[in-house]
């Protein structure tokens, strides 16, 4: 049984179900894999300090956008309708990974802090990427999107209030209270929506822009008015500080590095998270002329600037896409080539396929799965912040693990009630036990499709869908409203390897 935490070197041999300790757990010294796992850790390190990811997606934008079932328009993406999966049928082919969803919100948030036009490529035509562009023109930004690249110009800011009903569908539309107030000196955004994934307060975010000198208050109606303090030259501007995050929050970070870029004097935040979606946020900013040091570490110091100018930028692959199709891979025991990806952020992936007893090898900017020769593995998992376990894919691997040998176990401990995909698993006749946000799953009995599932949040629809791939028999997936929020021709490129899946509109149900 193999016990993963998810971090480069944690990858061992444990007892049933004892959850790994995050301070103690190390590979034991004849683990067949250590050396494997330290090499892994030493490479990420050295790609760090090489900032490669610019060198790792000159090709991402011509790969990811060669769907010709996917429109260059703005036209509104198709949420309706059922998959209908048959399982059974072994994959084969190249799956393109398009740009990373959680970056690229996080960098047209971030393209409010400049005036001019600025341009990001490689950005996946999604529902949430669309809802910002909504949030981004209501306070009186342009957007233009054409074949993966967008065109921002935040030169006429209207208004520090984007409109409501666009914050309230989006939960990462709340990112732009930061620049706004960096760039304005006020702001007035409601609390956002997203996701029905626990309660995920925002109070690190506001916490920390007050620790910048601002002015917060909470609403009774459900919005955040957050005001710069008065600086000597009279205009309003953020002041830097030194601030601890009490959880290493992925948006508060966001937050925070945007509003300090644009802060009096330097600003020190410890405990950051440290995911790849940071360091791109970081790298935009700072080819913008922002001063931040340390990006996917746990520290970060940032100088601020009078003013940021607009560039031309990137989206890094998105990791979590690319992970899901490794699992496709993994769950119908198919070689597939999944790509392009930066292989750096996806190493608690890799361990945890290679735990179950996949191989995958590198072959240029692309993943190549090498399925298990016998059935896959069991091991335990625990989610973490990077770069542990990631909880985006813990949906995926609940199902894949429904497929191993033996019995295994699923903590999630980032985000509180994100078991429902455990749940759903059932109907594919899965002996799933939850407790609490726990996942006790007993593998080996097959999954036999004849039901109908229904996705509750992003991952979890996406991995019922992995399910049927592997399920005896047809199975229906509801919940695409929410499948479209974070994958770009989802059922195309897996029919393109092979897939038997499609989509049945309503009106045929």
């Amino acid at each position: 049984m193999a016990a993963v935490m998810g971090t480069p070197s944690l990858v061992g041999t444990h007892a049933r179900r004892v959850l790994p300790d995050r301070s103690t757990h190390k590979c034991h010294r004849d683990c067949p894999r250590i050396a494997s796992c330290t090499a892994r850790a030493l490479s990420i390190k050295a790609q760090r300090r090489a900032h490669p990811v610019r060198a790792h997606v000159s090709e991402v934008a011509v790969a990811a956008h060669s769907l010709d079932s996917q429109a260059s328009s703005r036209a509104a993406v198709d949420e309706s309708g059922v998959l209908q999966v048959k399982g059974g049928k072994r994959l084969e082919g190249v799956i393109p990974v398009g740009g990373a969803k959680n970056s690229a919100l996080a960098l047209l948030a971030g393209s409010l802090l400049c005036p001019g036009e600025l341009v990001l490529h490689n950005v996946p035509k999604l529902r949430d990427i669309l809802k910002m562009f909504d949030v981004l023109e209501s306070v009186g930004a342009s957007v233009s999107l054409s074949d993966g690249s967008v065109v921002l110009d935040a030169s006429q800011l209207t208004s520090g209030n984007p409109k409501p009903e666009a914050v309230q569908e989006l939960r990462a539309s709340f990112l732009v209270l930061g620049p706004l107030v960096a760039r304005l000196g006020e702001a007035t955004v409601s609390l956002p929506g997203g996701c029905a994934i626990g309660a995920r307060p925002v109070d690190i975010h506001l916490k920390g822009l007050e620790m910048l000198g601002a002015t917060v208050e909470v609403t009774d109606d459900g919005f955040v008015r957050a005001t710069a303090p008065m600086s000597s030259s009279g205009s309003r501007r953020l002041q830097g500080a030194n601030m601890r995050l009490k959880f290493p929050s992925v948006g508060a970070t966001e937050t925070l590095m945007m509003a300090a870029s644009l802060a009096e004097g330097e600003t020190v935040i410890e405990n950051a998270a440290q995911e790849p979606e940071i360091v791109d946020l970081a790298d935009l900013l700072n080819s913008m002329g922002a001063r931040i040091q340390g990006a996917g570490t746990a520290t970060m110091v940032i100088t601020g600037v009078e003013t940021l100018h607009p560039c031309e930028f990137t989206t890094i692959p998105d990791r979590i896409e690319a992970g899901t199709f490794l699992c496709a891979a993994a769950i119908t025991a198919s070689p597939l080539s999944v790509g392009p990806i930066v292989p750096a952020h996806m190493l608690p992936i890799f361990n945890t396929l290679e735990a179950m007893g996949c191989k995958v090898n590198m072959e240029g900017d692309h993943a190549v799965l090498v399925p298990a020769k016998a059935p896959l593995l069991p091991v335990d998992i625990v989610t973490l912040p990077y770069p542990g376990f990631p909880t985006d894919m813990q949906p995926q691997f609940v199902a894949l693990l429904a497929t191993a040998a033996g019995p295994s176990t699923v903590r999630e401990t980032v985000f509180e009630g994100r078991m429902e995909c455990a749940r759903q698993m059932t109907k594919f006749g899965c002996d799933i036990k939850v407790e609490d946000s726990s996942a006790y799953i007993q593998g080996g009995a097959g999954l036999r499709g004849g039901c109908r599932v229904e996705g509750t949040d992003l991952r979890a629809t996406a991995a019922l869908a992995l399910a049927g791939l592997a399920a005896e028999g047809e199975t229906l997936v509801g919940g695409l409203k929410h499948l479209v929020r974070g994958y770009e021709g989802f059922e195309v490129k897996l029919q393109r390897v092979g897939a038997d899946i499609r989509r049945i509109p309503d009106d045929q149900l």
